[in-house]
């Protein structure tokens, strides 16, 4: 398996997983041909040097996970920087199969070269089993997360 920096076409795959699960079908429009907003993301994504989306293939070349890293510098802990990991996902048939793990411990050392002093993530509570996942990893709930939503 390898994890790289996920290309314009690997677009679809990463979309498809993203609307593949309960949550995702509510707020995701995959579909044949895919929407140009998710295009012009990724234009965006791409260029920004704080962000990292990424793709895990499998021996085939095919994409299985995805997940993206953004680096946010902050003036708190003496200018420090905060590593986010969002949009988490295998597809469905792979996982169970440690591909997440390597993904985050991929996703630590990358934080850690680019001297982030934490990673953290949020999970919708609608996933308990992403939760367990995270805290097996090591990460600890010791914030409460809130949010706004716009649209």
């Amino acid at each position: 398996m390898k994890i790289r920096r996920a290309q314009k076409d690997d677009v679809p795959a990463i979309v498809e997983m993203l609307a593949h699960d309960k949550l995702g079908k509510l707020r995701e429009d995959y579909r044949t041909p895919l929407p140009d907003t998710y295009l012009k993301a990724f234009d965006n994504i791409s260029r920004d040097p704080n962000q990292e989306l990424v793709v895990i293939e499998n021996e085939q070349n095919q994409v299985i996970g995805t997940l993206q890293l953004s680096f946010i510098q902050y003036l708190t802990y003496q200018g420090g920087i905060r590593a986010q990991i969002e949009a988490v996902r295998i597809h469905e048939d792979y996982r169970g199969k440690r591909i997440g793990k390597k993904l985050f411990q991929w996703a630590i050392e990358k934080s850690k070269q680019k001297g982030a002093h934490v990673v953290q993530l949020t999970t919708d509570k609608k996933r308990p089993e992403a939760l367990s996942f995270y805290q097996s990893l090591g990460f600890v709930d010791s914030h409460e997360g809130l949010k706004l939503h716009l649209l």
